[in-house]
């Protein structure tokens, strides 16, 4: 069975060797190490509800906007009700994803990202990456969390910390 461990760039050398004396014959041992070593990172987060975007450079957030919109969530009722309320959100999550694309052009053109950090929901970062204007976007090299919570300021400065991290792979061995 193998793991993701993340740990901050600065840390990773001390960790590393700790790791190597604490296991000098296994059955834990590094397979891998990702590193995601971009100066200038573009952050997109989006969930229903809520979204983050920000320019970082380093970890310092140069210009970001985190907000809040309502997508109503899914009913239990049916006929003509499930399908109105269907439209009604379908058509607020699309004027989510328009409010953030704007937000993101303003945001994004302050700089020039060299990577993309992407968060919460698949569809709607898809949907908002979408838009003409972050054509460029799409050729950075790219990290996804999928794992977080609804964006919020606190939440953007943890994706950052996360986005800076060095993913360890570890493979603990048989029977783990």
């Amino acid at each position: 069975m193998s793991r993701v461990v993340e740990v901050a760039p600065e840390r990773y050398a001390a960790w590393r060797e700790r790791f190597d004396s604490n296991n000098p014959d296994g059955p834990q041992r590094v397979v891998g190490v990702t590193r995601f070593e971009h100066r200038w990172l573009a952050v997109v987060l989006i969930r229903r509800g809520g979204y983050a975007v920000a320019l970082v450079d380093g970890s310092t957030l140069v210009a970001h906007k985190v907000g809040t919109r309502h997508v109503q969530s899914r009913t239990a009722a049916g006929g003509w009700s499930q399908q109105r309320f269907a439209r009604r959100r379908g058509n607020q999550a699309d004027e989510l994803v328009r409010a953030v694309a704007d937000h993101a052009q303003r945001i994004l053109s302050q700089g020039t990202p060299q990577a993309l950090v992407v968060g919460g929901d698949r569809t709607l970062a898809g949907e908002v990456l979408e838009d003409p204007r972050f054509a460029s976007l799409l050729t950075l090299p790219r990290r996804e969390f999928a794992d977080i919570g609804d964006p919020r300021r606190a939440v953007l400065d943890e994706v950052v910390r996360r986005s800076r991290a060095v993913e360890v792979h570890i493979d603990d061995g048989p029977g783990r």
